[in-house]
């Protein structure tokens, strides 16, 4: 196996405003599909991309453009809302710099998110049908051809019930209070409430996990069937929360089929 050496790329002034490319082998003339890999870690800055550096390695290996974003966070100067928001978008938007150095097809954009960034994979997907900036950030000016969840928090109000329940503060840190408080924010970043978003979505969730509940993408999946949108389930009866992000796991090998399906 041919060693990848990721390459640091800043997009902002923030230390926390960079992506690490890592491109595939390619023939000449010939473009790299792109892979957005989104970190989770629940928003917070305790976590960073070095979380999910062996999926974007696999996926460098598999023959994309992997592109793994950091972005503020809460705990961070201007992290949580609105910035991790606006982070996501001008690191997706940058890529069109890229392009500009690097072999990448435009038109085959992905993005894949784990836990939190699972939310915000979704989030960036549904910002398609967005024609003016707002206060989340630019219109996004790359298309994006698929969405995958892994894990992802895909419903916001329903997460930040069970943190309550737990004692935790983790989708309430990132919005800035309950859904009670910032009824709009809710509504406006939380993928289940955007439904649909008429965009290609892959959901992987293991029912053994302990973090991000397992009906919180089954519930989104029947919604979206419901609305017409076009989304497949990966349902695995054994995987954590974890095991989904290993590419040694014949799961993520499922996931992978079905977005090369997608891309095709």
């Amino acid at each position: 196996m041919e060693t990848i050496v990721p390459i640091h790329l800043a997009y902002g002034e923030h230390p926390s405003q960079f992506g690490l490319l890592r491109m595939p082998s390619l023939q000449e003339k010939q473009l790299a599909p792109v892979a957005v890999v989104i970190h989770g870690g629940f928003w917070k800055a305790r976590v960073g991309l070095e979380a999910i550096d062996p999926i974007a390695e696999d996926l460098a290996q598999r023959g994309y453009a992997s592109w793994s974003i950091e972005y503020r966070r809460v705990g961070q100067t201007a992290g949580g809302w609105p910035g991790t928001f606006i982070n996501s978008v001008t690191a997706v938007n940058f890529l069109q710099q890229i392009q500009q150095k690097f072999p990448i097809d435009l038109s085959r954009v992905v993005v894949i998110g784990h836990s939190a960034g699972g939310q915000l994979a979704l989030w960036l997907a549904s910002r398609l049908n967005k024609r003016q900036p707002d206060e989340l950030g630019d219109v996004l000016q790359v298309s994006i051809k698929a969405a995958v969840s892994l894990a992802g928090v895909s419903d916001l109000k329903k997460m930040w019930y069970r943190d309550s329940q737990q004692g935790d503060d983790n989708v309430a840190a990132l919005i800035g209070g309950g859904p009670r408080e910032f009824p709009e924010r809710y509504q406006s970043v939380s993928p289940y409430e955007l439904l649909p978003i008429k965009v290609n979505q892959i959901l992987l969730h293991g029912r053994k996990d302990q973090v991000v509940p397992f009906e919180l993408s089954n519930d989104y999946y029947e919604k979206a069937i419901k609305l017409g949108d076009p989304i497949h389930f990966i349902s695995s009866p054994t995987a954590d929360h974890f095991e989904i992000i290993d590419p040694k796991q014949a799961v993520w090998q499922t996931a992978i089929d079905a977005l090369a399906g997608i891309l095709k």
